[in-house]
């Protein structure tokens, strides 16, 4: 059994886990759930469709926002999701639009929404305040000498806990494989 590529998938598994947005999700009687990324789009925007509960590996996502139906393709079985992409029509009134799923030779109405909205907030991300010094991956600035007198200290704008614990339990995976894999061939010699 070759455990690096299956700690491979699980750590890419428990990634899309962790990562996997969670707006634009309704979950329908049956199961079905399909997810809009981004969860608000402007007109003549790209949207992914993202459809869980879908036993087979095809489908189809409709709705009155969407230019075209998103074919929906993925991997067999429920537990895995279908994934497909539409655009946005332009000249629709702002307002949230319901997305329903045809998959498993069976209609599935209002699984999911889509809110369409005009004029799209923009993403603020904070501006340098002073030249970044490159390389070094963050870490050029311990490397280097401070000058004298001024202390070096850590920036407070990491990942954060989620992205650390993540980071943390993706490292123990491959731990475990490379252990697992050392034990097997110290058996074999």
């Amino acid at each position: 059994m070759r455990s690096g590529p299956i700690a491979l998938r699980a750590a890419g598994a428990a990634l899309a886990l962790v990562l996997a947005p969670a707006g634009g999700t309704a979950v329908a009687h049956d199961g079905v759930q399909a997810g809009v990324t981004p969860a608000a789009a402007a007109p003549g925007a790209d949207v992914d469709v993202r459809v869980q509960g879908c036993k087979g590996t095809t489908g189809a996502a409709k709705s009155p926002a969407f230019v075209a139906d998103a074919e929906l393709t993925g991997r067999d079985g429920g537990t895995h999701a279908l994934f497909g992409g539409a655009t946005v029509r332009t000249g629709l009134q702002e307002g949230t639009y319901q997305v329903s799923v045809t998959c498993d030779g069976h209609d599935h109405p209002d699984v999911g929404t889509l809110t369409v909205r005009h004029h799209q907030e923009p993403t603020h991300r904070p501006a340098p305040v002073a030249p970044v010094r490159a390389g070094g991956g963050g870490t050029a600035a311990f490397a280097a000498p401070a000058a004298p007198g001024v202390a070096q200290t850590a920036s407070g704008d990491g990942l954060g806990t989620p992205y650390t614990l993540l980071g943390l339990g993706m490292a123990g995976v491959a731990a475990v494989a490379v252990a697992f894999r050392s034990s097997r061939r110290r058996r074999t010699e």
